[in-house]
């Protein structure tokens, strides 16, 4: 059964801006449906003109780029909440892929209705502004810490990053989140071979900081991690969920 936007279980989320009643109907008559989708599936292919955007209900992906000799980059994990496809809808195609890691179930827009949300609900068209510019905000930290830390600060930089964010998602259960990653996606993420990220989480967690075992992180000392990485902690502000 397709979820009605009122019902959604996203909105429960503190970290989620609340709708009012136009904005609920227009993004339900927006919603052409849902996407049920395969771990290890491909949702959008870099390269594609998908006549579709997607928003993340539930599942757990990520995006990534891919050079002509087959390595691969990975740009963001993709987290319940998170808007797909905008590059296609603005730019014609998609510039990165978007994979699920888990099973996942994404709600569905037509893109052609995009440029009638810009034109008819400026609210909602200043949110997609704000998801774009908060992407771009995160790219360039994951840029700085990519070019400048060493593993051991890029590691902690990346995984404090990601225990953040499902905090703020409600997924953490004390210092544990779920992380459905292989260690071959979080080397790909922080630009180290798999053998490096192999022995640069085993210094984290000999020195008793993190583990990282069976799908689930742990965070020992997060104060410590935070230090590391250099991490300046901003405030948790809400955000849209489109």
């Amino acid at each position: 059964m397709v979820t009605n936007c009122a019902n959604c279980p996203l909105r429960k989320i503190d970290v989620f801006k609340d709708l009012d009643r136009d904005e609920l109907a227009y993004m339900q008559r927006f919603k052409h449906g849902e996407l049920k989708i395969d771990s290890q599936s491909t949702v959008l292919m870099e390269g594609s003109n998908s006549p579709q955007l997607f928003t993340a209900l539930k599942g757990m992906g990520l995006r990534y780029k891919t050079l002509e000799d087959g390595r691969r980059q990975v740009v963001n994990f993709v987290l319940p909440g998170d808007f797909i496809g905008l590059q296609a809808g603005v730019m014609g195609e998609m510039k990165h892929s978007v994979e699920a890691t888990t099973p996942m179930v994404l709600c569905v827009f037509d893109r052609s209705e995009l440029w009638s949300l810009f034109k008819t609900q400026p609210e909602r068209a200043f949110d997609l502004t704000w998801a774009a510019a908060i992407e771009e905000h995160f790219l360039g930290e994951a840029l700085a810490t990519l070019g400048q830390m060493d593993a051991i600060e890029r590691m902690s930089w990346g995984l404090i990053r990601f225990f953040m964010r499902c905090e703020s998602l409600g997924l953490v259960d004390g210092d544990r989140c779920p992380f459905p990653y292989r260690q071959q996606d979080l080397a790909d993420t922080l630009g180290l071979s798999l053998v490096h990220t192999n022995k640069t989480l085993m210094k984290l967690r000999q020195r008793q900081l993190l583990s990282l075992e069976a799908g689930i992180l742990t965070l020992h000392d997060p104060e410590a991690l935070k230090e590391l990485a250099a991490l300046e902690i901003e405030p948790v502000v809400q955000r849209p969920l489109i």
